[in-house]
């Protein structure tokens, strides 16, 4: 019972987790969520005059920068949390 109490309020502490995904020497910038939601894109005006392929390739260059930051975060949360505890099979991280 102790386990799922913890296993829960893990997962809600993950939701509250937010990471900045970075591409073009910070020209393009992604905050995402715990639980991997997108909630803001940020274009330096710049890039604005650039083609819309390489406004592309960077938008996902900056997700994909978020996402690996986001699981690196997670895991250490992770183990914050769990006092290192290996998370059972099955356990579903909110992303």
């Amino acid at each position: 019972k102790k386990m799922q109490e913890k296993m829960k309020e893990t997962q809600e502490a993950l939701k509250k987790i937010e990471v900045e995904g970075i591409s073009g020497g910070g020209t393009v910038r992604i905050i995402m969520s715990g639980d991997g939601d997108l909630k803001k894109i940020t274009f330096d005006d710049a890039l604005l005059k650039e083609s819309k392929e390489i406004l592309e390739d960077l938008v996902v260059a900056a997700a994909a920068d978020a996402k690996s930051k986001l699981k690196k975060k997670t895991s250490e949360e992770i183990s914050k949390i769990t006092g290192g505890i290996s998370l059972p099979p099955g356990f579903k991280l909110p992303f």
